[in-house]
């Protein structure tokens, strides 16, 4: 199948809130899917599900053809590899970056690496050629993230999501909190970085304009559903709802477009 991720009837809640609805979704092979939506709508939620963070109620996660099940804790087997096998093979970052702030981006970059125990000669190619993936200069490696600017910090994080060549690539808001400069060159450079890795990511924003720029296929929610999913397109000339028309015409972005 080219999907590598697909959920069917995924349902989660938390207390008496619903978070997602028996949500149905595709992350296809080598493509970059954007969930974009309005705060609250169950966004966040969807990639901690993904990557085993939390338990779905009901419903089916299955990645690369092997279901998680849903009825068993997040460290049980997943049809013959543990979740924490699965956990090498996803990247994640999330909103602000995580770093360590006692750790420097060097540590931060390596950390699950030398907790695997791999060779030192191995690691250290290995960020060399991150430092050139993502424009970040060498000498900066040895800093930590209180001495490095938001945009540094953002490919400090990224270099860490990569650091173990992960076939899927989650992304929680990564671009969020850089001022519009910074955003745009980093929206540039994870656009090549995609291309040139035929990277498989699931990205969230709550930006029309950069879920365009960066995605394949935009996957719009709301309240814990997909309204409709497609192209920027899709979405403006074909609106499923009122709902969709709504939050297109609310963002101011996309007269740039």
């Amino acid at each position: 199948m080219s999907a590598l991720v697909q959920l069917v009837g995924v349902s989660k809640t938390f207390g008496d809130a619903a978070a997602v609805h028996a949500i149905d979704l595709l992350v296809e092979r080598g493509k970059t899917t954007v969930l974009i939506g309005p705060s609250g709508c169950g966004k966040s939620t969807l990639l901690r599900l993904i990557i085993g963070l939390i338990q779905p109620d009901i419903g089916e996660i299955i990645f690369d053809g092997a279901k998680i099940n849903a009825d068993k804790p997040a460290r049980r087997s997943l049809d013959g590899g543990g979740i924490d096998t699965v956990r090498r093979r996803v990247g994640y970052v999330i909103q602000e970056g995580g770093l360590f702030p006692h750790l420097t981006a060097r540590g931060n970059i390596l950390l699950m690496a030398h907790h695997l125990g791999r060779p030192e000669n191995e690691m250290l190619a290995r960020l060399s050629e991150l430092c050139a993936l993502t424009r970040f200069p060498e000498s900066l490696l040895g800093r930590y993230p209180l001495e490095l600017s938001g945009g540094q910090r953002q490919r400090v994080s990224l270099m860490r999501a990569l650091m173990l060549s992960p076939e899927l690539l989650l992304l929680d808001e990564p671009l969020g909190a850089l001022d519009p400069l910074v955003r745009a060159a980093l929206q540039q450079d994870l656009k090549e970085i995609f291309a040139r890795l035929r990277q498989t990511a699931l990205l969230v924003t709550h930006d029309l304009a950069e879920a365009a720029y960066l995605g394949d296929e935009i996957v719009l929610v709301n309240e814990g559903r997909i309204v409709q999913q497609g192209s920027l397109a899709d979405l403006r000339e074909k609106p499923a709802s009122s709902f969709v028309s709504e939050f297109i015409n609310a963002q101011r972005s996309l007269a740039v477009l």
